[in-house]
């Protein structure tokens, strides 16, 4: 554990803060670092992106946070995309957050899998 557990509390706060800045109708897209390779079969230790930190408590690559404080469905306001966790990247990768380990971390009740953004993302955009 790179720290002791923080309180999503402290996120949820960090998030309104950022959405009183954002203008009317306007969508916010935070994104994970990407694990940097080193060679065709090795990689750098994975960097957390500290935007995405400061916002939701994730330190997990390939994440994605999706902040839309104007959405028609109130659930839409503020969304994490993961990665979707499985046995062969736990044995080559480590631990990936499920969706109530993530919602326990950051406070964000609206978890989907990584695979869900393009769909989302279209959908959210044309309605901004």
């Amino acid at each position: 554990m790179r720290h002791k557990p923080i309180k999503p509390k402290l996120f949820s706060t960090n998030r309104s803060r950022l959405i009183e800045l954002m203008e009317p109708d306007s969508l916010a897209v935070i994104n994970a670092n990407d694990i940097l390779p080193t060679s065709a079969d090795g990689t750098l230790p994975m960097q957390p992106n500290p935007d995405l930190f400061y916002l939701s408590g994730i330190e997990q690559e390939e994440s994605v946070l999706l902040l839309f404080p104007d959405a028609t469905d109130p659930k839409n306001r503020e969304i994490l995309f993961l990665r979707k966790p499985s046995e062969h990247l736990k044995i080559w990768e480590g631990h990936k957050h499920s969706k109530a380990l993530a919602t326990k971390i950051s406070g964000i009740a609206n978890v989907q899998w990584l695979s869900d953004f393009p769909g989302m993302f279209r959908l959210l955009m044309c309605e901004a």
